[in-house]
């Protein structure tokens, strides 16, 4: 059955026999010869962009069609190739014609406008060459490690099972509302020093987002009437925190000192991994005193050090609140060198807000990805890790497409690799000895809102942190409230005459569990309702008539659209930490499987994410021939580090 030539600039629809007259294509503005599209024409599960053919276009069509696993892989020209049934994603036979040419495939996007010109493969088999690395979900973690390969010739596919990227720095948008997912708080984003790892990432792939600095990092709303202001200059929140607390000057000055002398030590090195002994054994060599430094406050915490130079409960408090925001556990579960990281750079190189929202970083690593020759597929929920001679070789996605590479990097948390993708194996022994050091942090209940913007004084900040009446509910669900209000920095993100407020609280998902739907939703409604009344209270008399769009996501939303066990962030010790010695890095104990993210070090936020990025990219291109490197040295300083962990 010959369904016809294209000779002239008529929109066509074309039914191609697939169930419930789905159109196959539409085609828009054809022109003889050459197809383009304005809108993003769609099949059953991918879209074709476009080809082109410098003769009129024959198809030959035959019932039941259906896509090989292999047939849109390349932009090759393909010449005859087969297809069979309803749905893609098979490889037998029912033949096609060879006149279609120069295919390039899209996922499809729920969101059109979210992601532009991602291209995608369709699959690559076992035998087939596959990839040097495939990458489990595509938070900042995920597309650091896979740009960072990328760029260094390296192919990856990086698979993510929402419709855009980013995790929980992934955006949506509601009713002329642009929301960042997580946290608007955006360290390593400045122009200067070696922790500004995003600006570094992006420039890799050869891309610079615009960016607006912001004046205050978090304004502290505390117990006692106690207020204060992180201000961007270092020198201006020292002295505001000296003025609350004169009489703990000296050692609020020795505590911050400390910070600043380990922060200086990390910013001073190149970041590469630190499973890798050529690199390690460089920088030491070039920086001893730093890397010493680094050594010595590895096995501590934040707050044993405050509690060196201060007294003053309330000062180690404000402390503990502070690590709090970087960890969601207090100053004496906090390791010293995280704490350093985030409580110094944002006075060195400051937040800086993405124009357009916190989304617009996964889109740009996106784009730099495939810029450079990679690939990323949506709605690609990948469901088991494929080991084969007790080493990890490819994935296995929930409609049973497989996809093959020489090494797999998992963006999930520790508890999804190893309790679910890997299902079916053992738990590695030091898998075994992480759990019994640390559990799941909390998850959050998120109210994201749209409000007039009246109902905001003037100078008002970006960043707030409520805790109104007693310290001890820091740590407590619902406890304390941080609020982010991305519109004070970048109006374009709401409708004129309207504020963005994004308010998290760390709740358990067994808080939320064994509810009818019902019960659910109306749970939720209670419990932001008294947490907006607080901030009402606290903060911005007459908010709750103000508001013009309300959204509340519990731990269960943040599990089902994140993929997050529990919709945890990341690991939190059970007890009193040894520091960062307990923290996996990123080799496990699986061959060729790798772990990237918020559960490995350093840890939770944005800087540490794209730290554990860094890292992870740098030991896959050793271990896959793109960088220097030497089995011997290896084993020997992966079994040390094996041994310091065994340590905390």
């Amino acid at each position: 059955m010959q369904l016809g030539t294209f000779s002239d600039c008529k929109t066509r629809n074309f039914n191609m026999g697939f169930p419930n007259s789905q159109s196959f294509l539409d085609f828009k503005t054809a022109q003889f010869g050459n197809l383009s599209f304005l809108d993003e024409p769609r099949c059953k599960r991918q879209v074709i962009s476009c080809f082109s053919q410098s003769k009129p276009l024959n198809f030959t069509f035959f019932p039941e069609p259906r896509w090989s696993k292999q047939s849109l892989y390349n932009s090759k020209p393909l010449e005859t190739q087969y297809y069979t049934k309803q749905e893609l994603g098979s490889s037998k036979s029912i033949r096609k014609t060879k006149n279609l040419s120069s295919f390039r495939v899209k996922s499809v996007m729920g969101v059109s406008k979210v992601v532009e010109n991602d291209d995608v493969a369709v699959g690559k088999m076992k035998g087939s060459g596959g990839y040097d690395a495939i990458v489990i979900g595509s938070g900042i973690g995920g597309l650091v490690a896979a740009t960072q390969l990328a760029v260094k010739g390296a192919r990856v596919l990086v698979l993510e099972k929402y419709v855009i990227p980013g995790g929980s720095s992934g955006f949506y948008e509601r009713d002329g509302y642009t929301f960042d997912v997580g946290s608007s708080v955006m360290f390593g984003f400045s122009d200067k020093g070696n922790l500004n790892l995003i600006t570094q990432a992006l420039a890799a792939v050869g891309i610079k987002m615009d960016v607006i600095p912001d004046p205050t990092t978090v304004h502290f709303h505390l117990p006692n009437s106690l207020s204060v202001q992180v201000h961007r200059e270092y020198n201006d929140f020292i002295s505001e925190l000296t003025s609350k607390f004169p009489h703990e000057k000296e050692g609020i000055l020795k505590f911050y000192n400390i910070c600043w002398k380990i922060f200086n030590a990390l910013n001073s090195l190149e970041l590469k991994s630190l499973e890798e002994p050529i690199y390690l054994f460089g920088q030491f060599f070039q920086k001893p005193v730093e890397c010493l430094t680094l050594a010595y406050y590895l096995p501590q915490n934040a707050g044993s050090i405050a509690r060196e130079f201060i007294k003053d409960p309330e000062v180690l408090s404000f402390i503990d609140a502070e690590c709090f925001i970087v960890s969601t556990v207090n100053a004496l579960q906090t390791p010293m060198i995280n704490a350093s990281m985030v409580l110094c750079d944002r006075h060195f190189g400051g937040i800086n807000y993405p124009v357009g929202g916190v989304g617009g970083i996964a889109k740009s690593l996106t784009k730099g990805l495939t810029n450079h020759g990679s690939e990323i597929l949506y709605k690609a929920n990948v469901t088991s890790i494929i080991v084969d001679n007790e080493k990890a070789v490819g994935v296995r996605l929930s409609d049973g497409r497989e996809f093959y590479a020489k090494t797999i990097i998992s963006n999930a948390t520790r508890w999804d690799t190893f309790g679910k993708l890997l299902k079916k194996q053992d738990l590695p022994k030091e898998e075994e000895n992480f759990q019994k050091v640390y559990v799941k942090a909390p998850s959050f209940l998120s109210i994201h809102m749209g409000v007039k913007a009246e109902v905001l004084p003037p100078d008002t900040d970006c960043h707030h942190f409520v805790l109104e009446d007693d310290w001890k509910n820091l740590e407590e669900p619902y406890g304390s409230i941080f609020l982010s209000i991305p519109t004070i920095l970048d109006s374009s993100l709401a409708p004129k005459g309207r504020h963005i407020l994004h308010i998290f609280t760390t709740s358990s998902i067994e808080d939320w569990q064994g509810l009818s739907t019902k019960d659910y939703e109306a749970k939720k409604e209670l419990v932001a309702d008294k947490i907006i009344s607080r901030l009402e209270k606290k903060l911005f008399p007459g908010l709750k008539s103000s508001i013009e769009f309300k959204e509340v996501g519990t731990p269960k939303t943040h599990r089902r659209y994140l993929a997050r066990d529990s919709g945890t962030y990341g690991p939190m010790p059970r007890n009193i930490p040894k520091g960062l010695l307990g923290m996996p890095f990123n080799t496990t104990a699986i061959n060729g499987l790798y772990c990237v993210g918020d559960s490995c070090f350093p840890g939770q936020g944005v800087i540490a994410v794209a730290f554990s990025g860094v890292m992870c990219a740098h030991r896959v291109a050793a271990d896959v021939g793109l960088e220097k490197k030497s089995p011997v040295l290896d084993a020997g300083l992966l079994g040390l580090l094996g041994w310091l962990r065994s340590l905390a």
